[in-house]
């Protein structure tokens, strides 16, 4: 009985020898693995001193510096059209011309109506002038001399209201010919020859001006003291803004601020600002939104890494510094302003000390980096670690 259990006895002690040895080498192999745990790969910038802009970044919509549409001052009809739809004109440039002939035969009987007054006045004048030297030698009375010299008051003031008229007709007659009240860019055609117009009532065209250009954005109103503050400063120089259209972030137009509204619009919390753009080449056209980026203030001299090395905490934001043997420490920091994919760091962090700025998740206090090539990106503002 002893002899057929031998086997299996064996067996069994070896199956038991085989565990515990790979229990053993596991076990310290493990140990070792933890000792010669190898570096995190990570991105790595150096730490700059750099100014930084204070800037406030919105969406604003381009406006005409003027604009008006053009009404006739006189009913008529449309003779002819002067301009193209697109043109750009001068101030003063006729653009339409209504029919005249009624126009020009008012004044015609004006200057008849006139032409007789002066005759009548100056039979009048005569009269009178020939009764004071008779009532000198009394041959008149004094009462008939009176009734001459009313006679010609009268004709004088009869004389100036068809002179008034005069000027009226004529008036009427200029404004058949309709222009531009100022220099800009004329749109679409309202009318067409053969149409009739009523006074200060039918648009003929629209006119805008657009050179130079505002652009109307609103910030809210938690902004005001910083932005009241950096008016201060700026004093009549204005605070710079600077535009460019959506997807065109290589393309930037810059102006300056020339209107804040006096009062918080009580439904959005945000109050209106205005700035100017001298729009030389006309890049910017009146209805489009830009993005917009308002120049606060500039931080001289700060230290400046990229916003993806800034961490956020139960503490705040933090970042992990590369310092002696690769190793990474994490450093609390106070974070000023952000800015073209950089933000100033105002405590925590020295310039040159390098940061890690991407892979970030494996990381642990004292655990050590190695740098790995970034990934193709827009130029940073701030220069990667060698």
């Amino acid at each position: 009985m002893k002899k057929k259990n031998l086997p299996v006895m064996v067996a069994v002690a070896a199956l038991a020898t085989g565990a515990a040895w790979w229990y053993w080498s596991n076990s310290t192999g493990g140990a070792a693995v933890a000792k010669v745990s190898p570096p995190v790969p990570v991105v790595l910038a150096k730490a700059v001193a750099q100014d930084m802009p204070v800037v406030l970044s919105a969406v604003g919509r381009a406006e005409a510096y003027e604009t008006v549409t053009v009404k006739s001052r006189v009913d008529g009809q449309v003779a002819s059209l002067q301009f193209t739809e697109g043109q750009h004109v001068r101030q003063g440039e006729e653009l339409i011309r209504l029919d005249g002939n009624d126009f020009g035969l008012r004044l015609q009987q004006a200057e008849a109506a006139l032409a007789r007054d002066d005759a009548q006045l100056a039979k009048a004048k005569a009269d009178t002038e020939r009764y004071v030297a008779l009532r000198a030698r009394n041959f008149v009375s004094e009462e008939k001399v009176n009734e001459m010299r009313s006679n010609e008051a009268a004709l004088t003031a009869t004389r100036r209201a068809d002179q008034a008229a005069l000027e009226l007709a004529r008036s009427q007659l200029s404004y058949t010919s309709i222009r531009a009240p100022f220099a800009g860019v004329v749109g679409a055609k309202l009318v067409f020859p053969g149409g009739t117009v009523k006074a200060n009532d039918t648009g003929l065209a629209v006119i805008n001006r657009v050179q130079p250009l505002y652009v109307g954005f609103a910030l809210p109103e938690k902004y005001l003291p910083r932005l009241r503050a950096a008016q201060a400063k700026a004093d009549k120089a204005g605070l710079t803004v600077s535009v460019n259209l959506p997807g065109e972030r290589q393309t930037t137009f810059t102006g300056k601020v020339r209107f804040v509204d006096n009062t918080v619009d009580a439904a959005t919390g945000t109050i209106l600002l205005k700035a100017l753009f001298e729009n030389r080449d006309e890049a910017l056209m009146p209805g489009q939104f830009l993005n917009l980026t308002l120049n606060l203030d500039t931080l001289d001299n700060v230290v400046a890494v990229p916003s993806e090395a800034i961490q956020q905490g139960p503490d705040g934001a933090f970042v992990y510094v590369v310092e002696a043997e690769d190793k990474v420490a994490v450093r609390k920091i106070e974070v000023g302003a952000s800015h073209a994919g950089a933000t100033a760091v105002l405590k925590g962090v020295a310039a040159d000390e390098t940061v890690v700025v991407d892979g970030q998740l494996r990381l642990t206090p004292g655990a050590k980096v190695v740098a790995k090539k970034a990934a193709a990106t827009p130029a940073a503002t701030v220069a990667p670690a060698k």
